[in-house]
Parts: C-alpha cells; structure tokens; sequence
C-alpha cells in the first residue's frame, strides 16, 4: 500500500506508545478482570462492571471491525452511528491528507487480522492522542474501540 517513506518508522512509534498505555490501562482499571462489559455505541461508551455494578466507565469511538476475511474501518461501516465513528474520520483525513492508503481504504486484507487490528487502533490513537483501545470479540471477529477517556466509577 501506499505510504510516505517516513511513515513505517512512525508506526513502531506508535505502536510503542500504544503498548505503553494498554499497559497502563491494564494496571491502572483492570479491564481484563472485570464480570462483564458493554458497549453503547450510540452513546460512546464502554462500561465494565462486577456484580451489575458499573467499575470503570470509557469514552469511546468504533475504530472498526474485523471478520473472517477483512478489516472495515468504523468509518466505512453504516450500521454505526455517525457520533462513534467521527473520530475515526479524522484518522482517514490524516491519511488523505498524508497520502497514507490503508487509512483511507474502506477494507484492508491481512494474514494476521487481529494483528492488523492492534496496529490500526495504535495508529489511531496517535493521531486523536487517545488513551487505548479495546478488543470486543463478536461473533467469527471483533471490534476495536478506541478508549478516548476514561475512569473509576465509585
């Protein structure tokens, strides 16, 4: 795919920093140990709770999806409401304006999809300077949002 020459060593970077704050997430909220999760896309949130009381509460954007044969950016996918896809907009933008192909093709193929996935949300959250991201399996795939913000809820 098309890129700038510069673009390959920006996304180790990333990728670094990305590995950083997942870990940090994980230390920090736990989010692995938790009873259950939800998301509401329509409201852009992630909620994990215990014992049906909300623990920790992220702001979040639909990064996109992958299946059994591809990557679909949020932002190509219109099953997702407009509000948890914007940020991810923005991500396509940056790769117009950068001339950066997998960022503005609706889908992306790979052998290693999952892999795929966590490099994108890097990227993501690099550009929107957001906090991680979270993987959410969903039926023969999963989806990956992006965590803008988040907190402890008491």
């Amino acid at each position: 795919m098309q890129a700038p020459e510069w673009y390959d060593a920006w996304c180790e970077e990333a990728f670094e920093t990305f590995r950083t704050k997942q870990n940090a997430l994980t230390e920090t909220y736990r989010l692995a140990s938790w009873e259950r999760y939800d998301y509401d896309t329509a409201a852009g949130t992630l909620t994990f709770s215990d014992q049906g009381r909300p623990k920790v509460l992220a702001d979040i954007q639909v990064i996109g999806t992958i299946g059994a044969d591809d990557w679909l950016w949020g932002w190509a996918n219109e099953n997702w409401p407009a509000l948890s896809t914007a940020g991810m907009r923005a991500v396509r933008d940056f790769g117009a304006e950068h001339g950066i192909e997998e960022l503005t093709t609706e889908r992306l193929e790979s052998d290693d999809l999952p892999g795929l996935g966590w490099m994108l949300a890097a990227i993501s959250a690099r550009v929107l300077d957001a906090e991680g991201a979270y993987r959410a399996p969903s039926g023969d795939g999963a989806v990956y949002l992006l965590i803008r913000s988040i907190k402890s809820v008491s």
